[in-house]
């Protein structure tokens, strides 16, 4: 489904807009689908056409990244293991979405590494990343002690 990037034409009420000065929209208003590029066993992409004779390859299941060394500046194909985290959205981590930013799990030498996408795959049909450390662990806080609340009994006068 096409994406418009404006205004509506009609108010919250539904009444029409007549403050619109245009006579219908306009291709440079027009925005894509989300390409949700998934981690899949197999690779998938899908080819856009753009204007003129252009075109777009969206990927949509990937199963490898490009990753790059950044000490050695050697770049080697690695099989995604998982998605770690994801500062685009929370819950994209639980349905293995990748997008720019991504932390990911990758295989690198039969051992277990971490990688950080650095492009965005549903634009660029291949996922590309580069070596990064192992996250730290976040550790839970522990709740302060409980404050005494309760008012000290008040002496009773002796008479």
């Amino acid at each position: 489904m096409t994406l418009w990037q404006e205004k509506s034409f009609r108010r919250a009420s539904g009444g029409i807009r007549n403050s619109r000065n245009r006579a219908s929209k306009y291709l440079h208003q027009k925005g894509g689908e989300f390409a949700e590029t998934t981690l899949n066993e197999t690779r998938e992409a899908k080819r856009v056409n753009g204007l003129g004779s252009t075109h777009k390859t969206k990927l949509r299941k990937a199963d490898t990244a490009n990753v790059t060394d950044a000490t050695t500046q050697k770049t080697q194909k690695m099989k995604i293991i998982w998605v770690h985290e994801n500062a685009a959205n929370r819950l994209y981590v639980r349905r293995n979405i990748i997008t720019k930013g991504t932390l990911i799990e990758v295989e690198k030498d039969g051992k277990k590494a971490f990688a950080r996408v650095t492009n965005r795959p549903g634009q660029a049909g291949a996922v590309s990343a580069i070596l990064a450390e192992k996250p730290a662990e976040k550790e839970k806080k522990a709740k302060p002690a409980a404050k005494n609340t309760k008012k000290p009994a008040k002496k009773a006068k002796a008479e």
